[in-house]
């Protein structure tokens, strides 16, 4: 009788060691498509035929679609676009000058509330530093299937960097602003003297119970289950594939390369840049004329 109490208590403990290394081990990978709209009409497109909206557009798809990897376990995640072969002069023009404004290999830990992003920003590399920031999220009770997941929704209010490129669009003009006053939108952040970003845009999710991590792509997090759709103003970010405890493990750890910097402190230097950039472009302008 004490023979088979051991034998039971062995097999217990068995269980129990087995689980928790089943929960140190989990790790998940999940696969975002990211798409972003563009308005071309109010951006000058009014003008242009069908064709050279469509030459603009497929110039700039390289730029406003891209695929993402999640990385994740129960504390950590890494997130960072997929690697893929580059066509020929692919990242010339908007190409070029949007992969300065995407964000580099973004890290999130939800344990110590860091957050971390490794970004280069014409040549140099920073390692931008900040704590992690949550939204005020909504739960809703709507659901929605996505592949075999069933996902609930959430809602947000979201403060936008004022460096989003994917939010930016162009000044409305306003007959009622007098020569020589300057036109003041408090919902807005303005970026130079024709592009703005509006400060503040509501935020949908739809995350899945079904994988109790509470991650998701980019900055998003804080819902009891894995994020698998956002949608911000003109971008939509949509999970197409879920790996769960994938056979071949990554390390997720917090990226180390780059002058560390804080959010406020990098987009002084992207502000300083866009005016030399604009400086030198308004003086080779200014020639042409003259």
């Amino acid at each position: 009788m004490i023979l088979r109490k051991n034998f039971f208590l062995i097999g217990c403990m068995a269980l129990l060691f087995s689980a928790v290394a089943s929960a140190q081990n989990f790790q998940g990978k999940a696969y975002y498509f990211s798409k972003t709209s563009v308005d071309m009409d109010s951006w000058g497109g009014r003008k242009m035929s069908e064709d050279q909206k469509k030459q603009i557009a497929d110039r700039m798809r390289s730029m406003f679609e891209k695929t993402y990897i999640l990385n994740f376990d129960r504390e950590a995640s890494t997130y960072k676009e997929e690697e893929v072969l580059e066509a020929p002069g692919g990242q010339g023009g908007f190409g070029k000058w949007g992969s300065s404004f995407s964000a580099g290999m973004q890290y999130k830990n939800i344990k110590s509330q860091q957050y971390l992003q490794d970004q280069e920003f014409f040549g140099k590399q920073f390692l931008i530093t900040d704590s992690l920031s949550k939204l005020d999220w909504k739960l809703g009770t709507e659901t929605k299937q996505i592949g075999q997941y069933l996902c609930m929704k959430a809602t947000a209010i979201k403060t936008v960097d004022e460096f989003d490129w994917r939010s930016m669009r162009r000044k409305p003009k306003s007959k009622e602003v007098k020569e020589g006053e300057v036109q003041k939108d408090s919902t807005a952040t303005s970026v130079s003297e024709d592009i703005e970003i509006p400060k503040q845009i509501e935020v949908t999710a739809w995350y899945t119970p079904q994988i109790p991590v509470s991650q998701g792509p980019g900055d998003f997090w804080g819902l009891p289950g894995l994020i698998l759709e956002v949608n911000t103003d003109k971008t939509t970010i949509l999970c197409s594939k879920i790996i769960m405890n994938p056979q071949q493990k990554v390390q997720i750890k917090a990226p180390e390369k780059g002058d560390v910097v804080s959010r406020q402190e990098y987009n002084e230097t992207v502000k300083k840049k866009m005016e030399e950039m604009r400086s030198m472009y308004g003086g080779r302008r200014n020639k042409r004329r003259n």
